[in-house]
């Protein structure tokens, strides 16, 4: 039996459909990356995951249909980091980070002085030590992403769902976030789902890639064991005419690198 499984889900917005019958399923320890071109239904897929949108289908984590559970239940199970968190209070990095325990508090119950130990660690790991008493809201964009981030591994869920939560993370941080997920994955039985804006993280930090296109699942890869003209070809229907090289950086370690392949210059004529 799967982790996670995912059975012909459906879903779109004010009866258009966006997503068509998408399954699939999650091993324990996997993360998968999402990608396709805007539009796609990358961030329709996610929220519909979690039960933040109405949906044919079903989701199952383990034994627990996700459809049925309640809102409290299911933030128990499942974490959710959007492309914006949506918090306009003026509160500081570490109570946001507390929000994440809050499904475990009982009502006007008060964070203990181990959540809060906790909380700080959580800043520290993802490069905001020392930021705890800021206001949230003077935080960069990239910031609050990290903010988030330290939120959501708090929380103890066994699935996180992540909406291409590098988009305004600088070079050092991307990376960062993704090593911090995989070491989540292993000190529970975790998986999490990530969009992705950025194939070479993709492919390098993904144990599975699900491709999207227009709404329907156009192809899944292992980057690890795929050959390159596979991985080429489904790509290509994304990222047009593409090739993958492997690079090794100077501790060794191997990375896969996709180059745009050169097409037909493109002219345009601009009106004055």
């Amino acid at each position: 039996m799967h982790f996670f499984t995912v059975s012909n889900l459906s879903a779109g917005y004010g009866g258009k459909p966006v997503l068509e019958d998408i399954s699939f399923s999650l091993d324990s320890g996997c993360l998968l990356g999402i990608l396709g071109a805007n539009g796609s239904g990358k961030t329709t897929l996610l929220k519909a995951l979690c039960n933040l949108l109405p949906h044919k289908g079903s989701c199952i984590l383990e034994e627990n249909v996700l459809e049925k559970l309640k809102p409290g239940q299911m933030a128990k199970l499942c974490g959710y980091i959007p492309q914006r968190s949506g918090i306009s209070l003026d509160i500081s990095a570490l109570d946001v980070v507390l929000m994440g325990f809050n499904p475990h508090l009982k009502l006007l119950e008060r964070p203990t002085q181990a959540m809060k130990t906790q909380a700080a660690r959580a800043l520290g790991l993802v490069g905001l030590a020392g930021k705890e008493a800021l206001n949230y809201q003077t935080l960069s964009e990239g910031q609050k992403q990290l903010c988030i981030l330290a939120r959501t591994l708090c929380t103890g869920s066994r699935l996180l769902f992540l909406d291409e939560p590098e988009s305004a993370l600088d070079f050092r941080f991307r990376y960062r976030m993704l090593e911090l997920l995989q070491d989540w994955l292993t000190q529970a039985p975790r998986a999490a789902v990530v969009s992705l804006h950025d194939p070479f993280l993709a492919l390098n930090y993904c144990h599975r890639l699900l491709l999207l296109s227009e709404g329907r699942i156009l192809g899944s890869l292992c980057p690890k064991t795929d050959p390159p003209h596979r991985m080429e070809e489904l790509l290509s229907h994304i990222y047009g005419e593409i090739s993958l090289a492997s690079c090794t950086d100077r501790s060794g370690r191997k990375h896969l690198v996709m180059l745009k392949e050169a097409s037909a210059p493109i002219r345009a004529n601009i009106l004055p």
